[in-house]
């Protein structure tokens, strides 16, 4: 006899476990998927703060660009360039203070690069080149080696080497064309450390986060974290912009370690809430937690429109007796916009709805500042405004 293939005999009781461990597998997957992604709004700590002592130092020097084509500076007029030339000249064991010199191919340029943080001897950085003089273009000059300063004075790399410039100029008996900035240019790995400046990250005991927006919310939940994190207290809140964290044991030795982990752990920074207006451009943003009271909204224009339309009267034909005269024609048109209605927004109106309830009124940018600055003289906004 054929036996008839089927499912394997499974009691009743057995394929309700099975059945349901399916279910709970299948509702645990929304869960674990939630827990995997991170959490709407939360950032990395090392994007709302800094760490101390990781930064970057301004440097600057005084140069000479050399090599340009009758482009540089007016030796008669720019006398810093005349007394630069003539310096770098004697140095180099040539006597030109005495000599009339008339050359155009050299100009004097401010040198400006970032020393990165941690960055040691002979590492390369990119430097920008500025016209100082009348120089009217860098194109194809030659920064001569020029030492790069820090606020303390000390010299801490020096800058040479061929220019790349993006802008030009080109000019004709009749018209001229200057596309971009072409007295300012870079060298790319132009400048080289000569001096490291001495700080021993792997030797401290506490480091201090420094919140790029501080704020108390903000710094004490980033605190929450790091000790949740390291399992003791060793974050401590000092001030809206500070959070002082204490080297644990579990990390004698290992800064570099600890600063790793906990930059990467999230927070859900908090802020206060603000409206920014740049009247000049017309740009408005506001917060998320931007909020106002009721308030009723009215906006109108008057406007008045004159239109001269003069017509000419002239007599009939062979007439002896008319003459031609400009007769006025004026037309007046009011529009007080009556179409215009008030509008009110209720009590903790959200972001959203306030938008859409400007917009309704048919409001453009710059009169929505007014309306602003007017709700916020009236006490209805909820929300700091600051002003570019």
């Amino acid at each position: 006899m054929q036996q008839t293939a089927e499912y394997p005999s499974l009691n009743p009781s057995s394929r309700r476990i099975r059945v349901g461990r399916w279910l709970v597998f299948l509702a645990a997957l929304p869960l674990a998927a939630l827990l995997a992604g991170p959490a709407a709004g939360q950032s990395r700590i090392k994007d709302i703060v800094d760490f101390e002592g990781v930064r970057e130092n301004l440097l600057v020097g005084y140069g000479l660009v050399v090599g340009l084509n009758g482009t540089g500076d007016t030796l008669n007029s720019a006398v810093f360039t005349k007394e630069s030339l003539i310096g770098m000249l004697e140095r180099l064991g040539v006597n030109a203070r005495e000599t009339k010199l008339k050359t155009n191919n050299v100009a004097a340029v401010m040198v400006t690069a970032t020393l990165p943080p941690f960055a040691r001897q002979g590492t390369r950085i990119d430097v920008t080149v500025s016209a100082l003089g009348d120089s009217k273009n860098l194109l194809g000059g030659t920064l001569l080696v020029t030492p790069l300063l820090a606020a303390d004075g000390e010299i801490y790399a020096v800058a040479q080497g061929n220019m790349q410039v993006a802008g030009f100029s080109a000019q004709g008996a009749a018209e001229s064309v200057i596309k971009g900035v072409p007295t300012s240019g870079r060298i790319p790995n132009g400048a080289i450390v000569e001096r490291e400046i001495p700080f021993e990250l792997a030797s401290m005991k506490q480091v201090r986060l420094a919140l790029r927006n501080p704020d108390f919310t903000t710094a004490r939940r980033i605190s929450r974290a790091v000790n949740a994190f390291v399992g003791e207290t060793s974050a401590r809140v000092t001030d809206p912009g500070t959070v002082e964290l204490r080297i644990p044991k579990t990390y004698t030795n290992a800064v570099v370690e600890l600063l790793t982990d906990v930059e990467q752990l999230r927070v859900e920074p908090d802020h206060i809430a603000k409206v920014v207006i740049d009247e000049q451009a017309g740009v408005i943003v506001m917060g998320d937690n931007v909020r106002i009271s009721t308030v009723a909204i009215a906006k109108g224009n008057l406007t008045i429109r004159i239109t001269e339309t003069p017509q000419v009267s002239q007599p009939q034909p062979f007439s002896n007796t008319g003459e031609t005269v400009v007769v006025p024609r004026t037309d007046i048109q009011v529009d007080e916009e009556a179409d215009r209605k008030l509008g009110v927004l209720n009590k903790g109106v959200t972001l959203q709805e306030l938008v859409n309830g400007i917009n309704a009124l048919g409001i453009g940018p710059r009169d929505m500042i007014t309306i602003l600055q007017a709700i916020k003289a009236a006490g209805a906004l909820q929300a700091e405004i600051e002003v570019l």
